[in-house]
């Protein structure tokens, strides 16, 4: 049976070209239209339900694919969930939730059944095999998170590139010259996860044209995962006296305590920022300046975006959410010995 790949292809057109032609959701050029609707007669294709029911009866329901990963940090993964459902409420939608690992084949069935008007998608890697199941569902969609092709998709997230940034230039301005940097579990970045490479290598571009010597390691999730981590920078920067956290709430939480062991005194003698931080810093210990990783944001504006979707009103495109830097502390001036 032919697919909407097949089509784009006779026509010679993208995906995301058949998919607004069948859609009826954005305009098409005549020429181009009478091409997609011969490859379709040509191939017999059939448009799924979903996309035949955008012209249709909606049913105030949208899609949420937050699949449940090995290694997903369930707390700050509920927290995005929480605020879709929030945003969504204030247009009275309802939010169906999809969490199994293989999360194509849940897609196309809820689309194919019917049930939705719209799609949203959570954790999304940088080669994410429902970002091309999107383009040929042609439901409203937005992806919450940047994957590597964007083409034909609206996303929306965090700058992570401009929040590493931010954090390098905080920690040189106060004169520290040796940072390190804690990232997240190594399983995070090996499933090809968008958001951890992306801060990582905006990092580790500024320090280097900064001229500042740097050292990143992941962490294990784990008491010893995070001994090994700190053990492995003061390894590799027996000079450090800035530290980023990229990493979970538990995670951060045990490297201040492993801290304190050592009789390592933050910020006098290592200034620490967590940056990206769903979780609020202030009750750690000690507390911590944070660069926010605001979901409620980033979750209120792709249910906007996808609104307009439904509405006809936006074009695909990306959108980035400007970081923001709150002090509580954790850093300070290098004293030089």
């Amino acid at each position: 049976m032919a697919n909407i790949h097949d089509v784009a292809r006779v026509a010679g057109v993208s995906i995301s070209t058949v998919s607004y032609a069948l859609s009826g959701k954005r305009s098409i050029a005549a020429s181009t239209k009478q091409r997609i609707d011969e490859a379709v007669l040509e191939l017999d294709y059939r448009a799924n339900a979903g996309a035949r029911m955008l012209k249709g009866a909606r049913t105030n329901i949208l899609a949420l694919s937050a699949p449940l990963h090995a290694g997903t940090h369930a707390p700050a993964h509920m927290t995005f969930v929480l605020s879709v459902v929030t945003a969504a409420r204030k247009y009275d939608y309802d939010v169906l939730l999809l969490t199994q690992d293989e999360a194509t084949s849940g897609l196309r069935r809820v689309v194919r059944s019917s049930l939705v008007d719209g799609i949203v998608l959570l954790d999304v890697s940088t080669a994410d095999p429902r970002t091309d199941l999107v383009r040929e569902l042609g439901l409203p969609a937005t992806v919450i998170g940047i994957p590597n092709d964007t083409d034909g998709l609206t996303c929306v997230d965090l700058d992570f590139e401009q929040a590493a940034v931010m954090a390098v230039r905080r920690l040189v301005d106060l004169g520290h010259r040796e940072i390190g940097l804690i990232g997240q579990a190594p399983l995070i970045y090996e499933r090809g996860s968008n958001f951890p490479p992306r801060f990582r290598d905006a990092f580790l571009a500024e320090a280097a044209r900064l001229g500042i010597t740097t050292a990143f390691t992941p962490a294990a999730e784990d008491s010893a995962g995070v001994r090994a981590a700190l053990d492995g920078l003061t390894a590799s920067l027996p000079g450090m006296t800035g530290l980023v956290l990229h990493c979970n709430e538990p995670v951060q939480s045990m490297v201040l305590d492993l801290l304190a062991q050592r009789g390592i005194s933050v910020p006098n003698d290592l200034s620490v920022v967590s940056a990206c931080s769903s979780f609020s810093t202030d009750h750690l210990n000690p507390p911590l300046d944070v660069i926010p990783l605001p979901a409620d944001q980033s979750c209120t504006r792709a249910i906007e975006l996808t609104m307009a979707q439904l509405s006809g009103n936006v074009e695909p495109h990306v959108e980035f959410i400007e970081p923001t830097y709150v002090e509580l502390g954790s850093t300070t001036a290098h004293r030089r010995h």
